[in-house]
C-alpha cells in the first residue's frame, strides 16, 4: 500500500444546515470545526449559514448555499448537490481529505454524524392545520429516504447517544462495528450562577424570587414532538391547586407561538407565564430557573437539558431521550416514563416541589461530571475515530472520485 499522509494533515469538509454556537447539533458542529482550526487543518464547510466568528478564521473556506423561502425543506436538494461539488473538488486536490456530513444531507461513503434518526422519529402534529400535515409528512418521507441511502453508503457513522446508535443498527440495518456513539460535549466555563447573576435573571423576567420557577427550552411548531402541549396542560391543572406555587418560562419559537399565547392569555395564567420567543438569553433563562421540563416524544439527544443541568439546574426528561443515559440511578426518578402520560408527570413535579433545595444538590453532582467532558473532547474523539478508519474508508472514496 501506498504510504499514506497523516489525517490530521489533509483538509476536512463537513457539511451541516448551520454552524452557529447556538442550538444542539449547529453547536456540534460548530465546535468541530473550530477544534479542526485550532490544530491547524484546513477546513471546508458546506451550509446555509456559518457564524462569522468561525468563518473569519484562516483555514476555513465556506460555500453557503442559499434558503429558499427560508425552507430547510426546499433548500436541501441544492446543499446535497453544492456540497458533492465542492468534496470532489477537494478530494480531487487531495485524496486523503475526510468527508462528515450530517445524516440525509451528502452520501459520501466516509463519515456520517447522525444527530436524529428519522426512521425513528414520526411526525405529532394531530391538530395542525391541514397543510402543514401534508408539508410534515412530505419533509419526513424525503428526510428517510435521503437518510437511509446516506447512511447505507457511509463507511463511519457516529452517534450522538447509545439511543441513535441503537436507532441505527435496528431501523437502518447498520452493522453495529460501523457506527460509534459520541456524547456532545460541554462547555467547562457553564457553572451554577451566582446569587448575583439569578437575582438579575429574575429581575429581568419580572418574576418574584420567592416563587420557584420552571423553564421549558424548545421548539413551538405546529409539530408538538417537544412536548409542551403536555406541560402545559399540566401546568393549567397544577395552577389550580392553592399550594402550587410555581411560575413558567418558555424559550423558543415556531409557527403555533401566537397560538400558544392566546391560550395562555385566555386561560387568566399569563402573569405566571413568561414566553419569550426566540431568544439568546437561554444562559440567563437558566440561571433564573429552578427546573427544566421536556417532556420530548422524541430526542436523539436533548442539548437543553445537559446546559441546564451544567448550569446547576435540575431537568426532567423524558426516559427515553439520549441525554437520560447520564442520569445515574439515584437520578433516575427524574425521568419521565411517558411524555404524554400528564397525571405522572403532575406528580413528579408535586414531588419535586416538596424536595426542590435536595434535588437541586443531587444535581450538582451529574453537572460537575458532565463539564469535565468538554467539546475539544468531543472532537478529539470523532478524529481519532476517523483516523483509525482511513484505511477501511480509502477505497470506496478512490472509487467515487474516479466516478465524477
Amino acid at each position: 500500500m501506498k504510504e499514506r499522509t497523516p489525517a490530521q494533515s489533509a483538509p476536512w469538509v463537513l457539511v451541516a444546515g448551520d454552524f452557529r454556537p447556538l442550538g444542539g447539533m449547529d453547536k456540534s458542529n460548530f465546535m468541530l470545526a473550530q477544534y479542526l482550526v485550532e490544530q491547524n487543518i484546513p477546513v471546508f464547510l458546506v451550509a446555509h449559514s456559518v457564524d462569522p466568528a468561525l468563518r473569519g478564521r484562516a483555514g476555513v473556506q465556506a460555500c453557503i448555499v442559499p434558503k429558499f423561502a427560508n425552507s430547510y425543506l426546499l433548500a436541501e436538494g441544492l446543499l446535497r448537490r453544492r456540497a458533492r461539488e465542492v468534496i470532489t473538488d477537494v478530494c480531487r486536490r487531495w485524496p486523503n481529505a475526510r468527508v462528515l456530513a450530517n445524516g440525509g444531507n451528502c452520501d459520501w461513503p466516509d463519515i456520517n454524524w447522525v444527530h436524529c434518526v428519522h426512521h425513528a422519529w414520526p411526525c405529532r402534529d394531530q391538530g395542525a392545520p391541514l397543510w402543514s400535515r401534508a408539508k410534515n409528512r412530505l419533509g419526513k418521507f424525503l428526510a428517510r429516504r435521503s437518510e437511509q441511502c446516506a447512511i447505507a453508503r457511509a463507511s463511519l457513522v457516529l452517534a450522538n447517544s447509545e439511543r441513535t446508535r441503537d436507532d441505527l443498527i435496528r431501523l437502518l440495518q447498520v452493522k453495529p462495528e460501523r457506527v460509534h456513539a459520541v456524547y456532545p460535549g460541554a462547555d467547562p466555563e457553564s457553572r451554577p450562577p451566582s446569587s448575583e447573576e439569578r437575582s438579575a435573571a429574575r429581575q429581568w423576567l419580572g418574576f418574584s424570587p420567592e416563587r420557584p420557577l420552571i423553564a421549558f427550552i424548545g421548539g413551538l411548531g405546529h409539530d408538538h414532538n417537544k412536548g409542551f402541549d403536555t406541560l402545559w396542560s399540566v401546568f393549567r391543572e397544577l395552577c389550580r391547586i392553592t399550594d402550587w406555587d410555581a411560575n413558567l418560562v418558555v424559550a423558543g419559537a415556531g409557527r403555533n407561538l401566537p397560538d400558544w399565547r392566546f391560550q395562555i392569555a385566555a386561560s387568566d395564567l399569563e402573569p405566571r407565564v413568561r414566553m419569550l420567543g426566540v431568544t439568546d438569553r437561554v444562559p440567563e433563562v437558566l440561571a433564573a430557573a429552578d427546573l427544566l421540563v421536556s417532556p420530548v416524544r422524541y430526542e436523539g439527544f436533548g442539548m437543553n437539558v445537559q446546559e441546564a443541568i451544567c448550569r446547576g439546574v435540575p431537568a426532567m426528561v423524558t426516559a427515553s431521550a439520549g441525554v437520560a443515559e447520564h442520569y445515574p440511578d439515584e437520578l433516575r426518578h427524574l425521568l419521565i416514563p411517558n411524555p404524554d402520560n400528564c397525571r405522572i408527570l403532575a406528580e413528579m413535579l408535586r414531588r419535586w416541589r416538596k424536595r426542590m433545595p435536595e434535588t437541586r444538590e443531587a444535581f450538582l453532582a451529574l453537572g460537575s461530571y458532565l463539564r469535565r467532558y468538554t467539546w475539544r473532547d468531543m472532537a478529539e474523539r470523532i478524529v481519532n475515530i476517523a483516523a483509525d478508519s482511513v484505511v477501511e474508508v480509502e477505497e470506496e472514496i478512490a472509487k467515487v472520485g474516479s466516478e465524477c
